[in-house]
């Protein structure tokens, strides 16, 4: 008997590791090799910025140093927490007192850099729960569009959503994006979104949800419907659990050639920099590095799709970033092509 379950116990913890030690074999292969010397910005990234810069919290002085930052890189978009919505959708005007202040100081200080409003919400799925948005009630998404109304009117260049944890084919939120983006198109807006990584294996988020009730992944095939249904998609790259810089590196070279076989050639992609530092069970800041992001970017696009025009990467988030974080974004993504 004991013997028997010895042998149980060998043969279900072969089939478990063989799975693992196979999948980050196949993340080191995917981080190995030169990155091509076309993989550079194509002058469309974006960055995440706090609240701070909507509250009355930053002044003149934080953006002719944020000025001083971007100079020199290719940062087209900022991300402007303006948000978050309320739970019904809605969106007060208290909550961005000093937007005005921000567009006029970004038009003169930053010509050319856009200004999109960041808005977002945690989202609940279950019947009766009131800590959260559900995407489900036609009245809530109704109430978004007039909050993206809202800050259009305000003088914003664009509407940023960033609703989570949004399950795979949830068809709510295409349906929001149906009404949404043509919105945002008659005050001739942009519309971005943040998007959940993609299946690293076909299926993966069907365990995720059954697991957690949450989504972690989108199928390939929902990035893509998502993709077809906005201006500009922005993979959110980072908290991949993933323990080593070679590993997270492939896993981004992976995420990136996933996404740019859907997401169409008229549509910005970019792909998320970890410009924080968090260390948990989720985010391993010596694993999940910009160094390595940027090495799995170029890796990705290089092996993918090295001409496309409308690619760039997004940097998550600007209070939490180092100096180390911004000079290897120069030096890995931004640094000229030698002659």
């Amino acid at each position: 008997m004991r013997r028997a379950l010895v042998l149980t116990a060998l043969a279900l913890a072969v089939l478990v590791l063989l799975p693992v030690a196979g999948a980050a074999t196949a993340l080191r292969l995917a981080y190995a090799g030169d990155p091509s010397a076309e993989a550079r910005t194509r002058g469309r990234d974006a960055l995440w910025l706090g609240h701070a810069w909507v509250d009355g919290r930053r002044d003149a002085a934080d953006l002719r140093a944020l000025k001083r930052r971007m100079a020199g890189t290719g940062i087209r978009d900022l991300y402007v927490h303006t948000g978050p919505l309320e739970h019904d959708g809605s969106l007060p005007a208290a909550r961005f007192p000093r937007a005005h202040w921000l567009l006029r100081a970004v038009e003169r200080e930053l010509p050319g850099v856009r200004v999109q409003a960041w808005l977002g919400d945690r989202l609940v799925r279950q019947e009766g729960r009131r800590d959260g948005l559900r995407l489900a009630d036609p009245a809530a998404r109704k109430r978004i569009v007039a909050s993206a109304r809202r800050v259009l009117a305000a003088g914003f260049d664009g509407v940023h959503l960033d609703l989570e944890p949004l399950p795979s084919d949830d068809g709510a939120y295409l349906r929001l994006l149906d009404r949404l983006r043509p919105a945002v198109h008659a005050r001739d807006g942009v519309l971005s979104v943040a998007a959940h990584q993609i299946d690293p294996l076909p299926g993966l988020h069907h365990v995720g949800e059954t697991t957690t009730g949450e989504g972690k992944w989108w199928s390939q095939r929902y990035f893509g419907r998502v993709a077809r249904r906005v201006d500009q998609i922005a993979l959110m790259s980072y908290d991949t659990w993933l323990p080593l810089q070679s590993l997270y590196g492939g896993y981004v070279a992976h995420q990136t050639r996933l996404a740019l076989q859907v997401a169409p050639k008229d549509v910005d992609l970019l792909m998320g920099l970890p410009f924080f530092h968090t260390d948990d069970l989720g985010h391993h800041a010596g694993a999940e590095t910009v160094a390595a992001a940027v090495r799995g970017v170029r890796l990705g696009l290089g092996r993918e799709d090295p001409g496309r025009r409308r690619f760039g990467v997004a940097a998550y988030v600007d209070f939490a970033a180092t100096a180390r974080d911004w000079a290897d974004y120069r030096s890995g993504w931004c640094r000229p092509r030698e002659s």
